[in-house]
């Protein structure tokens, strides 16, 4: 499960290497180079995504770069999607993800738009905001660089993805006239973004 490979990578961190005060433990006495090199063979295409427990340690010592597709309606109303991990959920978030290896922004917006919502998108140039999040109390996905874009709909977004009532499930999404109370707190920065007069 994801939470049990976040924890296990983040204990390999704690014994491993103190990234705070530069000082060496474990791995002090292990070769690096060759550590390196294992990593290596493990990533055919890092462009098409990175093992899961490798993503989280590269996650842990040097920040991210991601996008966030703001995308309102004519009712001026926000789509968000549901999310529900160890990291950031459960709550509402504005789609988004993290950009690959070589992979341009605009390769990323896409891709995001194709994944969560099933529909192709139109977006301007130059994005609404640029955030930095840092958590000090998080190792992985502590430190990121966030990139929102004012995205527009060439379609309309996957029907069996839309969430109809009840408990929203992961990947779940839905128009929100306001910011919603239980927006995941990363994104609480967007809140002015979200209301019904915003951009």
């Amino acid at each position: 499960m994801l939470s049990e490979t976040y924890y296990r990578h983040d204990e390999l961190l704690r014994e491993s290497v103190n990234i705070e005060t530069g000082m060496k433990g474990v791995i002090s006495n292990m070769d690096i180079e060759g550590i390196i090199k294992h990593l290596e063979s493990e990533i055919s295409n890092p462009s098409e995504g990175l093992p899961e427990e490798i993503f989280l340690f590269a996650t842990g010592i040097t920040p991210m770069i991601n996008v966030d597709l703001l995308i309102k309606n004519e009712s001026r109303q926000t789509l968000l999607t549901w999310r529900e991990d160890c990291f950031f959920g459960p709550g509402w978030h504005i789609p988004g993800g993290i950009i690959r290896y070589k992979e341009s922004i605009e390769k990323r917006l896409h891709a995001v738009a194709a994944t969560e919502l099933g529909v192709k998108i139109a977006f301007d140039d130059v994005p609404l905001a640029i955030n930095e999040v840092i958590q000090q109390s998080r190792r992985s996905r502590g430190h990121f660089i966030s990139l929102l874009y004012n995205c527009k709909l060439l379609g309309v977004p996957d029907d069996a993805l839309m969430h109809k009532g009840g408990e929203p499930r992961a990947g779940e999404w839905r128009w929100h006239s306001d910011c919603p109370d239980n927006i995941i707190s990363v994104h609480e920065m967007y809140r002015k973004f979200m209301s019904s007069g915003g951009k």
